[in-house]
């Protein structure tokens, strides 16, 4: 992945947790409940998160798998995961936390039940890559999920381009100190292909037997959910 990308979040990881509240307004937390569901994680499964983050989806993942079940969060940004092992230890949660770049993950085939990522795979320089790499580490019949943001159409459409353009940035600045970033993250998901044209860069791979899409929040964030042929 790109070094400026990495220096970009290690430069918010102190304020990303609460940045991200302020700006989604809590909405993330919906999403992430929306996310782990919609997977069919249970108890006793192996889950893989990767672009963890400070772990968010990973703690999710592992209070749906419970004690038997296993999950591993990575990360290619050090100083973003440097705050995950933390949250889990303060939620008496077992995690695995791991820095590791999502388009060549270091897990032999089938050594998980789901794969997820959140808000990530439109940082990685090869999203077809990353998803055939995610499909192959999860066993046939698994899941693999991507949270991400969309295109919303509309009135919603139309205030949420409003939004990103004129308060994301201005509050992103204020709270990190970094604008760039804040400028970076709503023009990436703006340029990102959602709806069907994200399920055909699934197919392409020849790894998913079926995909779907839900949007959520009218189309702020999009949840793919591809089954592991």
């Amino acid at each position: 992945m790109s070094e400026a990308v990495r220096a970009m979040f290690s430069d918010i990881a102190p304020n990303y947790d609460r940045t991200n509240s302020v700006l989604s307004l809590g909405v993330h937390h919906l999403w992430r409940s929306i996310t782990v569901r919609e997977s069919g994680a249970a108890p006793g499964m192996a889950v893989l998160d990767c672009a963890t983050g400070t772990g968010d989806l990973a703690l999710a993942f592992k209070k749906a798998v419970g004690r038997d079940g296993r999950v591993v969060g990575t990360d290619f940004c050090a100083d973003m995961l440097s705050f995950a092992p933390g949250k889990a230890k303060a939620r008496g949660l077992d995690i695995t936390f791991e820095i590791a770049d999502a388009m060549n993950l270091p897990y032999e085939d089938a050594s998980f039940d789901i794969a997820s990522i959140s808000f990530g795979i439109r940082n990685v320089d090869d999203p077809k890559q990353c998803l055939a790499e995610m499909a192959r580490v999860v066993r046939p019949g698994g899941t693999v999920v991507i949270l991400e943001f969309g295109q919303p159409r509309g009135l919603m459409g139309t205030t949420y381009r409003l939004y990103s353009r004129y308060v994301i940035p201005f509050v992103g600045k204020l709270l990190t100190g970094n604008r760039e970033a804040y400028d970076y993250l709503p023009e990436t998901a703006a340029a990102f292909p959602c709806r069907e044209a994200f399920l055909d860069i699934m197919k392409s791979t020849g790894r998913y037997s079926r995909q779907r899409y839900r949007e959520l929040t009218g189309g702020i964030a999009f949840l793919y959910v591809g089954t592991v042929r």
